[in-house]
């Protein structure tokens, strides 16, 4: 095994750091409690080290706890957490967006010639995969929590959809639901959409004076204002 430098190990560690650090942020900001985000974060990390394989017909499907299963049990958990119909149905339908999207570029635009691995092949999929469900994610969702529903499961459906399609043409293969765990891209997309949220939500706050009241649930409004379910700072929806 190659000896790496220790400024290269030491920045690792801190680029790991840095990542964690910003995952508990995202997992405070879906208005978690301070010892949930963290149990969230701790079963991301543990559960990376779990795999869970099985087989139908010829193709092996592994499921990672931490990359795979815990993003969908939260994802689960936050949709039957919103206030209204709408809330819950539109970042559905927006993990169906990404789905189709990531789906579309990894069958599609990442194939074919010159390169062996697809035309655009210099772009690494661990980038170009959750950088494109979280535009999407955010821009349909437009919200912290429905960004975070629909980057996860869409980039969950796209795997399936890639199982489905090797399924339909008989073909033996592998499809991974989050096999790099906590580094993987699902994790990547609902982290980065949520930043997105965040980022856009405080800009949009700021320009127009505060939380958007106008064709809301009065309660929501009324949450989005109150300092006792803040916590330090304002946790609205968009």
């Amino acid at each position: 095994m190659t000896n790496l430098p220790v400024g290269i190990i030491v920045l690792i560690v801190v680029s790991v750091l840095i990542y964690l650090g910003a995952a508990h942020r995202v997992l405070d900001r879906l208005r978690l409690t301070d010892k949930a985000a963290l149990a969230v974060l701790a079963a991301l990390i543990v559960g990376s080290l779990i795999d869970i394989p099985f087989v139908l017909g010829n193709i092996t499907f592994v499921l990672n706890v931490g990359g795979a299963l815990v993003p969908i049990a939260l994802a689960v958990y936050l949709t039957s957490r919103a206030g209204t119909s709408v809330e819950k149905i539109r970042p559905l339908v927006a993990a169906l967006v990404v789905a189709a999207v990531v789906f579309g570029i990894g069958s599609f635009l990442m194939t074919g010639l010159p390169e062996p691995a697809g035309r655009y092949a210099f772009v690494d999929i661990i980038y170009l995969y959750p950088v494109v469900a979280a535009v999407i994610a955010y821009a349909v969702s437009r919200s912290r929590r429905g960004a975070w529903i629909a980057a996860t499961l869409g980039v969950l459906l796209a795997d399936t959809f890639h199982g489905a399609l090797l399924a339909s043409r008989g073909m033996a293969g592998l499809v991974s639901f989050g096999g790099a765990g906590v580094f993987d891209v699902v994790v990547l997309a609902g982290v980065l959409a949520v930043l997105l949220a965040e980022v856009v939500g405080e800009i949009r706050e700021r320009l127009q004076g505060g939380p958007r009241a106008a064709d809301r649930d009065p309660a929501l409004v009324v949450n989005l204002k109150s300092p006792a379910n803040d916590e330090g700072g304002r946790k609205n929806e968009e």
